[in-house]
């Protein structure tokens, strides 16, 4: 099958989240060995992966080196994590499947996604990026146009804007790539946020959530699985209640019922659970939500929260699909 994994950004830190070159490379060599296992079962696949605190240690240095270097953009963030994780993700993985005798060619592509300059989360930014910090120093930025927001007794975090993606612009080359028999990481970070600049396009000071562009790229690529792969084996209801209870297979109309009643938090599995809806709701087999070594088991239907269209896919093959995620 092909299928679309996307990685948590915290996959590539070590588990107290250091995040020294060393700490990053051994934990994306373990990310890479059920990657893998489901390249030696035969599956095609398109990776995508977060970046959430590689981003957060670039702004660190922003802070750090202000008096001296101008900050860099979010939009330059993304490209340069998107590099740095790309590159070692197509190290190790080259270096995983080498010991279990296969070769592949590897890519990891650059990619940008596009978002709707009217999109509401530019004139409300949520999503919070980077360390917490004390109100003082929240203040201070904050007369320097950034946003920031009091998170209780952590303390204050700057927010950005988290538009909705429409499109990752690289698709077509990346269904080209993997109709060639290569393995393809693209999209990290959700994808460098980019709109419509009168012939091409500019890069904008937001971040795009991973998954969300994970299901809308899983679609375009006709993906039959989305797995998105996290710390835990399953999505639960009622978290952290004597009344906790994982979710296996579920339809994807009980799914959304248990949206509407407000079992996932928006800061956590809400956005995995809205990626998986929308990517089966779009066409896809199944969309799954499990841990990272439960991979090979999750793709097979046979671990984590699986979810389900509630009616057969009918008619839908990823030979038709337009790169811009329509049929």
């Amino acid at each position: 099958m092909r299928v679309l994994v996307a990685l948590g950004g915290n996959a590539m830190t070590a588990p107290d989240g250091s995040a020294s070159a060393d700490d990053q490379r051994k934990a994306i060599a373990e990310s890479c060995r059920p990657l893998a296992e489901l390249v030696e079962a035969g599956h095609e696949l398109v990776i995508t992966h977060g970046n959430g605190p590689q981003v957060g240690n670039i702004l660190r240095k922003n802070e750090l080196a202000a008096h001296e270097l101008p900050p860099v953009s979010l939009d330059w963030c993304g490209a340069q994590t998107q590099g740095t994780l790309g590159f070692t993700i197509v190290n190790q993985l080259e270096k995983e499947l080498s010991r279990r005798g296969i070769t592949r060619s590897i890519v990891a592509l650059i990619t940008r996604t596009r978002v709707d300059p009217e999109d509401p989360a530019f004139a409300d930014p949520v999503k919070p990026i980077g360390q917490y910090r004390d109100e003082e120093y929240a203040r201070a930025m904050g007369e320097h146009g950034q946003h920031w927001k009091d998170f209780g007794a952590k303390g204050w975090r700057r927010v950005v804007p988290s538009p909705v993606p429409q499109e990752v612009l690289e698709t077509a080359t990346i269904i080209s790539l993997v109709d060639q028999g290569s393995l393809v990481v693209a999209a990290g970070g959700g994808g460098i946020p980019v709109i419509r600049d009168g012939d091409g396009v500019r890069g904008v000071d937001a971040v795009i959530d991973k998954d969300l562009t994970a299901a809308r790229l899983g679609h375009s690529v006709g993906a039959e699985v989305l797995i998105i792969a996290t710390d835990v084996e399953h999505a639960v209801i009622g978290y952290g209640t004597r009344d906790e209870q994982p979710i296996d297979a579920i339809g994807a109309e009980a799914m959304r019922a248990l949206v509407d009643e407000g079992h996932f938090a928006s800061g956590s599995m809400g956005p995995k659970v809205a990626a998986v809806l929308q990517f089966v709701a779009d066409g896809g087999t199944r969309g799954v939500i499990t841990s990272l070594h439960r991979l090979a088991e999750g793709v097979a239907g046979d671990a984590g929260t699986i979810v389900t269209p509630d009616t057969p896919n009918i008619g839908r093959t990823r030979n038709t699909l337009d790169p811009r995620g329509t049929e």
